[in-house]
């Protein structure tokens, strides 16, 4: 699961983004589709296009066709999100959502009784999941539209429970739920420590396709020495800075954890930022929306770049367990139905609907 300090202020300013005005910026224009030139990054794109670095909106409305945001092929054609996050010269958020759920509604349906299917996540974790939002969040709103587009006929429904630790120590293993929403999903094809939260992972639950991915980007001062950094292995003996509750995994996978480099944790991501700018850390590595915050906070403008030939994909997924009798059923209706999602467009829009609607709850509560 991403920690918490990452996800009460991931995609605050990531929409926000996207009303803002490309000015005199060159052809990278939101709300259009921009053809990439070599050099570009998604980094540089948005800055072009709506002012700040953010690009974890474009990543989201191009995840089909981009693997890596720093290497972008010359003649990709991407999409650049219109303000309120639908695409260019498609249709709104809203209006796809409806149109699915009309095509969803017209298929035949299977009255065979089946047990119901019981989906826990937890609150407190916008916009993902958390009671009080639209849907419950965006979690849980792709897994219940995966269900029903991937076939489902039972019954389902989802509970909020906030011990996150007891969903896969107790919850998932005696069946009290049948799937957990959601969680990093662990490279299973290397060898993990068995007593390890991902050798657990790969060991004891089902997991689906991934359901949504972020971005965690690095970033220093030009004049820095490891600015030129090529792999993880370049960050070796650097001193790294990263805020408090957000998640390692990244440089767990990359065997960069202590003693390789030395960690440093900040109060908050501008902690982190001004421990660059003054030369204490070398690195500081968080989400492009976090960073932008920071930079937003503290003045700065190119005190501080992103690395643009190292970053980390992390995807999450829903878990279940092996245990589960009905287990590869539900994966298997959970991807179809995810799957199904992408290709229509829906998985799209009620990622774009979802960060947008938090984002407006957000300024609403700045506004009071």
């Amino acid at each position: 699961m991403m920690r918490k300090l990452q996800l009460g202020h991931v995609f605050k300013t990531m929409l926000v983004a996207t009303g803002l005005s490309a000015g005199a910026a060159s052809a990278q224009e939101a709300c259009t589709n921009y053809t990439v030139s070599t050099g570009d990054t998604l980094a540089s794109i948005a800055l072009a296009a709506y002012g700040v670095s953010d690009y974890q909106n474009i990543f989201n409305a191009n995840r089909s066709v981009v693997s890596n945001p720093n290497l972008l092929e010359g003649g990709l054609v991407l999409q650049l999100p219109c303000a309120d996050g639908s695409l260019p010269n498609g249709l709104s958020a809203e209006a796809v959502i409806q149109q699915q759920e009309q095509f969803a509604a017209a298929r035949p349906t299977n009255n065979v009784y089946k047990p119901p299917i019981k989906l826990v996540t937890g609150n407190d974790w916008a916009p993902f999941a958390d009671e009080s939002l639209p849907g419950g969040g965006m979690m849980a709103r792709l897994a219940s539209t995966a269900l029903q587009r991937g076939g489902n006929s039972r019954e389902f429904s989802i509970s909020f429970v906030d011990d996150w630790s007891s969903h896969l120590e107790v919850l998932l293993p005696l069946g009290a739920f049948d799937v957990s929403l959601a969680w990093t999903l662990p490279d299973c094809t290397v060898r993990h420590d068995p007593d390890s939260s991902s050798g657990r992972r790969c060991n004891e639950f089902l997991r689906t396709l991934p359901v949504y991915e972020t971005i965690t980007a690095y970033f220093m001062r030009p004049d820095n020495d490891f600015f030129g950094a090529q792999s993880y292995e370049d960050f070796r003996g650097s001193t790294f800075c990263r805020p408090k509750g957000y998640s390692t995994i990244d440089l767990e996978v990359n065997n960069m954890l202590p003693p390789a480099l030395e960690l440093m944790v900040a109060e908050k991501p501008a902690d982190c930022i001004e421990a660059v700018m003054l030369g204490s850390a070398d690195i500081a590595g968080m989400t492009p929306d976090l960073f932008e915050s920071a930079r937003a906070e503290l003045g700065i403008t190119a005190d501080v770049q992103e690395n643009p030939n190292v970053n980390y994909v992390t995807s999450y997924g829903f878990l279940i367990s092996k245990t589960n009798p009905f287990g590869r059923e539900y994966v298997a209706l959970l991807n179809r139905g995810l799957n199904d999602m992408r290709q229509s467009g829906e998985w799209y829009a009620i990622v774009s609907q979802s960060l947008r609607d938090h984002n407006e709850m957000l300024r609403a509560a700045e506004a009071n």
